[in-house]
């Protein structure tokens, strides 16, 4: 049956006559987007990561693909859309789960020993298997200094590369060319009982990796991620004698993990133009992921309960997701494009992304859908979509920045697949620059050291009391009086900064009914941005890949 047919929500919406200055040219019917923008409020979304906390609370302090926590999470928010009238299913995969069971050790022992700190100089690879190793460092064909552009290096890409290598060291790989199971799985065939990668060297290429391996890698042995600094202080001891190398990683790979995708639609709308807005609800194991992503997903959520209370019937059919797995390398958003039709997929308009919308020291960023900022340009549209954000904070008086299409979130399976997308993002792990703090307020610094986005990225204290969950209590505190009090819910300081979520919020809103209401397409081609894909072929969500 045609949803044009089906018994809507009530009031029809479309005939909205007072446009939002900024509005895009596109639509043929400027929609005034005012009263879901009022109705859709950070009070409210605050009231869902409480919920969300609540789960996690009850379920080991996480809301992780494959636990309790998340399918309790899954439950919360499908009840609450069925109630609200809207046809919600479930889309169940299997994946492969990784998790840390206890902390991981990278200690210099000779010369000068130095423990190095996890999180900070060092990550577990995900997919890493587990090693208790203390064993002499090994360099592997290292390109030292580094050549003038990314992945000149080749180190540890080819078995030729560990020719002389000794079985029982640990192998010094550089970041280049080819993916990190590669140079991990022909370190481990040449007899390598761990594996340290460091970034290359370049400009964009020398933080601290945070790696995967993939899935599919199952050797035994400890693998790790560092800076270039790091990297290359051990390469310049090396020239002059032994470097001895303590590894400990301790992990759990779960195969075939059962989770859950949620997707719900408006029971009225265009079957043939469908606009799609999706966030990850999954967290890390490591804590309940309230920032990241259950602001996202809360919005969401709000965003359609408040559609349906205002009886708006969209011209064009809403399509809310709530993705899973995403924390272990984008599964649950691939597994749905890749279940598509080819007429499933073509039906598709749009795919609005949100990911990380509430950082307590926050930016204004709006994926760059026409390249001009990063180079990597989305499919066809995608600058439309880029150009709606940016118009509606302009509209209000607030800067905004362009962030990179570089696939560390769900809209990858969507532009990779020709699907036009954009979205919003407020900072994670990155430093906040002096430049930003006169935009955005916050702090770039705190006593002397960088403050980043969200200090409690991928961390336990991503949560409705991260001083109480480990976080750096000065620091939070300070975030707070700098914004005001932004960070408070009910006397208690979040993980979450109010002042942002609401502008967030309101920019979600705007675009899902604008979109929905619109008579002409932004989808001007299917093809994919074959830029995108490879830019993008670097992450594999919010670790790197190669």
């Amino acid at each position: 049956m045609n949803r044009n047919q089906r018994v809507g929500f009530g009031v029809v919406a479309a005939t909205a006559l007072v446009a939002l200055t900024g509005t895009a040219v596109y639509a043929a019917i400027p929609t005034d987007t005012t009263a879901l923008r009022e109705a859709v409020t950070a009070d409210a979304i605050m009231d869902h990561l409480a919920e969300l906390q609540e789960i996690a609370d009850a379920n080991g302090g996480t809301r992780a693909s494959g636990t309790d926590g998340y399918d309790q999470s899954i439950d919360y928010i499908e009840a609450a859309l069925l109630a609200a009238g809207y046809e919600v299913t479930r889309q169940d995969f299997l994946f492969n789960s990784f998790r840390e069971l206890s902390e991981p050790v990278f200690e210099r022992v000779s010369p000068d020993p130095e423990a190095y700190v996890p999180g900070v100089d060092f990550y577990t690879a995900s997919y890493s298997g587990s090693g208790d190793v203390t064993a002499p460092l090994q360099a592997v064909d290292l390109v030292l200094p580094p050549g003038p552009t990314a992945s000149t290096s080749t180190s540890g890409c080819e078995p030729e590369d560990f020719t002389g290598f000794i079985a029982g060291n640990i192998a010094l790989v550089q970041r280049g060319t080819c993916d990190f199971s590669v140079k991990a799985a022909n370190a481990f065939d040449a007899g390598a009982v761990g594996v340290i990668i460091f970034n290359e060297g370049q400009e964009g290429r020398q933080e601290t990796l945070n790696p995967t391996l993939g899935d599919a890698f199952s050797d035994p042995i400890p693998v790790v991620g560092t800076s270039f600094e790091i990297g290359n202080e051990l390469a310049s001891l090396l020239a002059t004698g032994t470097v001895t190398i303590h590894l400990v990683t301790d992990t759990l790979i779960e195969l075939d993990v059962p989770t859950t995708n949620l997707i719900a639609e408006t029971p009225t709308g265009r079957d043939d133009r469908v606009v799609m807005a999706g966030a990850h609800l999954d967290s890390v194991p490591e804590g309940p992921g309230i920032e990241d992503n259950g602001t996202g997903s809360a919005t969401l959520l709000e965003t359609a309960l408040q559609i349906a209370e205002l009886g708006i019937e969209p011209r064009n059919t809403i399509r809310f997701a709530w993705w899973g797995a995403e924390e272990a390398g984008l599964v649950g958003s691939q597994y749905y494009v890749d279940s598509l039709t080819k007429r499933a997929a073509k039906n598709i308009e749009l795919y609005l992304n949100f990911d990380m919308i509430g950082s307590p020291n926050f930016a204004r960023f709006v994926y760059d859908g026409d390249g001009s900022a990063f180079g990597i340009k989305g499919p066809s549209g995608s600058d439309d979509i880029e150009a709606l954000f940016e118009d509606f904070f302009a509209s209000q008086g607030l800067v905004s920045e362009p962030t990179a299409f570089d696939g560390r979130s769900d809209y990858d399976a969507f532009i990779t697949a020709g699907i036009p997308a954009g979205g919003l993002f407020t900072g994670a792990e990155d430093v906040k620059t002096p430049e930003q703090v006169e935009w955005y307020g916050g702090l770039s610094t705190f006593e002397g050291e960088p403050v980043s986005y969200d200090p409690c990225y991928h961390q336990a204290c991503d949560s409705m009391d991260p001083i109480a969950d480990g976080a750096d209590a000065d620091l939070y505190e300070a975030l707070n009086e700098a914004y005001g009090g932004a960070l408070l819910y009910e006397g208690v300081i979040t993980n979450v900064n109010t002042q942002v979520l609401e502008e967030m919020a309101d920019a979600v809103a705007h675009a899902i009914l604008t979109y929905a209401m619109s008579t002409s397409s932004v989808n001007g081609t299917a093809k994919a941005s074959p830029m995108a894909m490879e830019r993008a072929g670097d992450r594999l969500g919010s670790h790197f890949r190669r």
